[in-house]
């Protein structure tokens, strides 16, 4: 952790409001994606960013330094967004537990300007397409291919062990290849 940083975790602990503002600010914006990507919406990642936040804040004496203080507060925000998940879409069950597991990924979209465009708009049907995955499923895909989390973090964070999260990535990677082949396919 670099110094300033630390320095801000301080004066923060210590009741410094402007030094945990300048701790926020610093982090914002990747969680802010974070939460987006899990919860569909700016609007509802802007709430889960809120709580986030407010829970860092009223548990900063809980923070250790053992990791990174940014790991620290992906973990608050990636939870917070889980629970306003779980608040909007009851019916969709943290279900971690399945058969199989693999780590297969989808392929990634490089090359000319063509193929750029149609990766953009394969990133909209992808987006669609997270939307119809369980909380879990869409928690650990994000997780590991969009904020490139190892499967240790994952599991961490959403309270599972290493082979569940491997379980509920492989799932999703199913269910999107599924439903997404046909695009693929035209491109």
């Amino acid at each position: 952790m670099h110094e300033p940083e630390s320095q801000s975790i301080q004066a923060a602990r210590s009741g410094d409001q402007q030094a945990f503002r300048r701790l926020v600010q610093a982090h914002t914006r990747p969680l802010f994606c974070v939460c987006v990507r899990i919860l569909g919406d700016a609007a509802s990642a802007e709430d889960a960013l809120q709580e986030a936040f407010l829970s860092a804040w009223r548990g900063l004496d809980r923070f250790d330094q053992r990791s990174a203080f940014g790991s620290w507060l992906h973990r608050i925000a990636v939870n917070a967004a889980l629970t306003q998940l779980r608040r909007r879409r009851p019916e969709l069950p943290l279900d971690l537990f399945d058969d199989d597991a693999s780590g297969e990924q989808l392929p990634a979209l490089d090359g000319d300007p063509l193929e750029h465009a149609v990766g953009a708009q394969f990133g909209m049907h992808l987006a669609v397409q997270l939307e119809t995955l369980s909380a879990a499923e869409r928690s650990a895909f994000v997780l590991r291919h969009f904020e490139h989390y190892p499967l240790d973090q994952i599991a961490s964070v959403l309270g599972c062990n290493v082979n569940a999260c491997k379980q509920a990535i492989f799932r999703a990677v199913r269910k999107l290849r599924l439903a997404l082949a046909p695009i693929r396919s035209n491109s």
